[in-house]
């Protein structure tokens, strides 16, 4: 008896919940996972190192799991943390025979799910929190089973210690258990000291770079042209922060961010909660958030919103000091699976936090994830998705609202091959966001790493480039921009493209099609005058860039060779390629597969034939792996349905925004899709891959290229 009473002692010094033992129960305690809920999403917190096995935990409880790929019967497949005996926490069977945590499948079925997160039987009995009058004396609480006997000393649990104050238990308690307010303009303030601090650094080392092609170099002197392409370039500056390979005493590497300045970010996370995320994708997602939180900076500003059949904010939005990050963490953890899928309630509860913020950091943006279809307000047919969507949201996710100046960019992620990739994909386009297919719960992480990886390294805001004629004769036919606003006067004189925002390293490149008239005493002809505004989101300043005139040559004779240019080439067959995927999905949806498949070789055929293509371009050959892939996608209708829709959609966002967008099973650099990758990008992949499979970063991912990049020696 003498043991049992110690072990209750220790209990209670240890502030973790055990059994209280039957007389004829074993001396030996229950299963448990001492890993706490910081350790589990961010294990960089609990005294972790990213590359997995650098330093002690603080507290001989915690434990961190070694693999996902333990059985069911060794681990918690709700919270992925291992059950081994004497670690204090109450273990839960089921009559499916399938073992949980106490604390995690009470949280999970106190709701009304009595569904097995593992084999999805149908539970008679489940772990439920006894009332409140039933709380039997000495501060102990129940968890019983329905139809379990209230006085079953074996079910009992102790309550665990009240948290000490301004220890980071009672932070993380802090977050909102109460109702919501009806204005969320509780956002922590911004610290200007930091702002002022890093707005006086020179972030404008390096400007936007404007290059101008055309398609050849020289149209004769008595020739005109009717369809004369003119590529125009921007490179935005190098990266201002990255993530660099460091060494602890133990000889083993892991990565950090590098602190240089870079503007701080508003980020409001919209998350499904739906009953179909239960179980391995809420712990995945989990998992993914604590990494998001984990890199943020102290200047950033993080809210956490979950949504099923209502929405609620579960987080204000707060700077990510270390207690915030706690608190934030703590947040996360609380997510519980289900109810149904109100896409549209929870984006409007994301988007209500960025409008009623009280200050803005420069760059602000939300993250939309969801594994089903709307099943509240939009049934996704289509283009009807997209209509419905825009009368729904505020005018501030249609690519900003006029008076306010408010531009809510939400980056949308399908999760698994039953969610809305119709209606995801629409409000990406509508938003100015970009549409990733997540297709394994296994790359969630890494996905999210690559978006984050680019919101916390934008060094241009706002960016407008204008075009003018410098020549009476001369006329701007067509301007070709993708997804992005763009305007051309009626007289063909003028016209602009509203670019936004761009990420360190990220290339745009926009397509002119203007006439050239016959010239006959001329050597050249001035064709266009290029203008770049933008602004630094670090100073505030607004930027004008020198402008850049295009001119072309009027000899003669040309000869007999035409030298055409690889980067005008490399971009019409961007374009077409994006066409054939247009007219692809058009006929899928329409039933037509064989139809889609023939304009997707059809598209194949054309591009092998074009001078880049013939020049072994990479971007040209990526190209055609990937009209390939969808080839294959389209086999069935049930393949279409689960995964080449998706597939499509992400690759038409990718193109259209020139983005880097997570499309498939992986966003390792081996993938030929992965074309607007940014190094910072690149090295925030990497740093998720670090953080998972606990290797050094470097041997994790293999170079990334981009499509726009000549192949390395």
């Amino acid at each position: 008896m003498g043991s049992k009473w110690r072990k209750l002692k220790n209990a209670f010094a240890s502030n973790l919940c055990v059994y209280v033992p039957t007389a004829d129960a074993d001396d030996s305690p229950p299963h448990s996972s001492g890993f706490s809920d910081a350790a589990l999403l961010s294990p960089a917190l609990a005294g972790w190192s990213i590359g997995g096995s650098v330093t002690r935990p603080s507290s001989p409880s915690l434990r961190l799991s070694k693999s996902f790929n333990r059985s069911s019967k060794k681990m918690c497949t709700i919270c992925l943390a291992s059950m081994k005996r004497g670690e204090g926490q109450a273990i839960f069977t089921a009559e499916c025979s399938h073992s949980f945590h106490f604390q995690c499948i009470a949280s999970n079925v106190k709701h009304g799910n009595q569904i097995c997160p593992v084999c999805r039987a149908k539970w008679k009995e489940v772990p439920l929190q006894g009332p409140t009058g039933s709380v039997p004396p000495l501060g102990r609480t129940r968890i019983n089973p329905v139809n379990w006997s209230q006085d079953n000393a074996v079910m009992t649990l102790l309550r665990p210690i009240p948290p000490r104050p301004n220890s980071p238990r009672h932070a993380a308690a802090a977050v909102y258990p109460g109702p919501e307010p009806t204005v969320f303009n509780d956002d922590e303030p911004l610290d200007l000291k930091i702002s002022n601090k890093t707005s006086s650094v020179n972030s404008s080392l390096k400007r936007v770079l404007v290059k101008t092609f055309t398609e050849v170099p020289a149209v004769p002197q008595f020739k005109a042209a009717d369809d004369f392409t003119v590529l125009i370039q921007l490179k935005a500056p190098t990266s201002v922060s990255g993530v660099k390979t460091s060494s602890t005493n133990q000889g083993s590497t892991f990565c950090q961010v590098n602190q240089t300045p870079r503007a701080p970010v508003d980020l409001v996370t919209v998350l499904d909660t739906s009953g179909s995320m239960a179980g391995t994708k809420l712990a995945l997602l989990k998992r993914a958030m604590g990494f998001v939180i984990q890199n943020l900076g102290p200047a950033d500003r993080l809210a956490v919103i979950s949504f099923s059949s209502t929405a609620r904010r579960l987080f204000s939005l707060r700077k990510m000091s270390d207690i915030g990050k706690q608190q934030a963490l703590q947040a996360v953890n609380s997510l519980v699976a289900n109810g149904g899928t109100n896409i549209a309630e929870g984006l409007r509860k994301g988007v209500k936090v960025m409008e009623d913020r009280r200050e803005n950091n420069p760059v602000g943006s939300i993250i939309l994830l969801s594994d089903g279809q709307d099943t509240y307000t939009v049934n996704g047919s289509g283009q009807k998705s997209q209509l419905t969507y825009e009368l729904l949201l505020p005018k501030s996710i249609h690519g900003g609202d006029e008076n306010s100046g408010i531009k809510i960019p939400v980056h949308a992620f399908g999760f698994g091959t039953d969610h809305d990739a119709l209606s995801m994909h629409s409000i990406s386009e509508i938003s100015g966001g970009t549409f990733s297919f997540i297709e394994t719960e296994g790359v969630i992480q890494d996905a999210f790493a690559q978006c984050i990886g680019g919101l916390l390294s934008v060094v241009v805001k706002d960016a407008k480039v204008t075009l003018e004629s410098l020549n009476p004769n001369v006329s701007i036919k067509l301007l070709k921009a993708g997804s992005y606003k763009n305007r051309l006067n009626a007289d063909g004189k003028s016209g602009c493209i509203d670019v936004g925002d761009l990420y360190a390293d990220e290339e745009r490149d926009f397509l002119v099609s203007v006439n050239i008239p016959k010239e006959l005493t001329l050597t050249e002809t001035c064709l266009l005058k290029v203008k770049c505004r933008y602004t630094d989101p670090l100073t505030k300043e607004t930027v004008n860039l020198e402008s850049v005139d295009v001119v072309i040559k009027r000899p003669e004779n040309l000869g007999n060779e035409v030298v055409v240019s690889i980067e005008v080439d490399r971009q019409k067959n961007r374009l077409q390629a994006a066409e054939a995927m247009v007219q692809a999905r058009t006929a899928a949806e329409e039933g037509d597969l064989a139809q889609a498949i023939c304009m997707l070789e059809n598209c194949r055929r054309v591009l092998s034939e074009t001078v880049s293509a013939k020049s072994g371009d990479r971007f040209c050959a990526a190209l055609d792996a990937e009209l390939k892939e969808m080839q294959e996608r389209m086999a069935s209708r049930h393949m279409y349905e689960a995964s080449g829709r998706a597939y499509i959609l992400s690759g038409l966002s990718s193109h259209s925004w020139q983005r880097a967008t997570a499309r498939g099973d992986s966003t390792d650099g081996s993938s030929l899709v992965q074309a607007y990758q940014t190094p910072s990008m690149v090295d925030m992949v990497t740093r998720s891959q670090a953080s998972l499979l606990g290797s050094p970063a470097q041997r994790l991912v293999r170079p990334i290229w981009s499509f726009a990049s000549p192949k390395p020696a």
